[in-house]
């Protein structure tokens, strides 16, 4: 990945899409090392130290593309006009705007594609034209690698501080690691959740993947900030929506998927 974007995302957001990558089918997601990520490395407790330090740096900041290389393929994208995305079906793949609707699979020509959309949408209790804005849901999970590091629990503080989560709604938040959870609580992150209603948990998988009683109930409706969604993921007939972390706290302000880029 590359580009002003790209140069402009700090090291957690980085971190995301190369995480994202493996969802859509690639072996890896490979952001060249630069000054943001020198930045982020230096001074952790297994970031080397004096002499050895300068020489890692040396060695990092020839990994990247040469001047002029030729790709096999080049994809690029407009990130100003990327709409807020939430998914609709059973893949990472499945994905829409939140201003948009459901698709129909009947649109698609591919037979297989076509009937496994249609299994999704069953799965996923969904018809086709329903307002992505007027999907309500039942749980909310913030955490993940994908999405469990100190900037999206800023980013979650911001959305819900001086909120409430909806009556309906249980949310919960769980920190990547003992280092975020210790850093959001010196910010007092934590105390903003838990007056807004969340639950504030010991860091972890926990519901990414259904572990112990962190678990979906049948037919719960879920926005999380996980990777994946693919049936049961999260529990038992459980059904996963993906969403980025401002858009999951925004959810369990409203009961339902919102556009962030409009919340007040």
């Amino acid at each position: 990945y590359a580009g002003s974007t790209i140069r402009a995302l700090s090291m957690e957001g980085r971190m995301t899409i190369c995480n994202m990558s493996i969802e859509g089918g690639a072996r890896a997601g490979l952001i060249a090392p630069d000054e943001t990520t020198f930045r982020y490395i230096e001074g952790r407790p297994r970031a080397p130290k004096g002499e050895a330090w300068e020489a890692a740096l040396a060695y990092w900041r020839t990994l990247r593309s040469d001047e002029g290389a030729h790709f096999d393929r080049v994809v690029r994208l407009d990130a100003g006009n990327l709409p807020p995305i939430v998914s609709w079906g059973s893949s990472p793949e499945d994905v829409v705007s939140v201003t948009a609707t459901v698709p129909d699979p009947d649109a698609i020509l591919d037979e297989n594609k076509r009937a496994s959309k249609k299994r999704a949408l069953d799965y996923m209790g969904l018809a086709p034209g329903t307002k992505m804005t007027d999907i309500a849901i039942d749980r909310v999970f913030i955490g993940s690698c994908t999405n469990g590091r100190i900037e999206d629990l800023r980013a979650v503080a911001k959305v819900v501080e001086g909120r409430k989560v909806a009556a309906t709604v249980s949310a919960m938040i769980v920190p990547g690691s003992g280092l975020v959870k210790h850093q959001a609580e010196e910010e007092g992150l934590d105390r903003i959740f838990l007056d807004a209603g969340f639950d504030w948990r010991e860091p972890g998988c926990s519901m990414c993947l259904g572990m112990n009683e962190d678990r979906l109930s049948p037919y719960e409706r879920c926005a999380s900030t996980s990777n994946r969604n693919f049936e049961g993921r999260q529990g038992f007939k459980g059904r996963t929506h993906l969403v980025s972390p401002a858009m999951a706290a925004a959810a369990a302000i409203a009961g339902r998927f919102v556009d962030i880029r409009e919340w007040r």
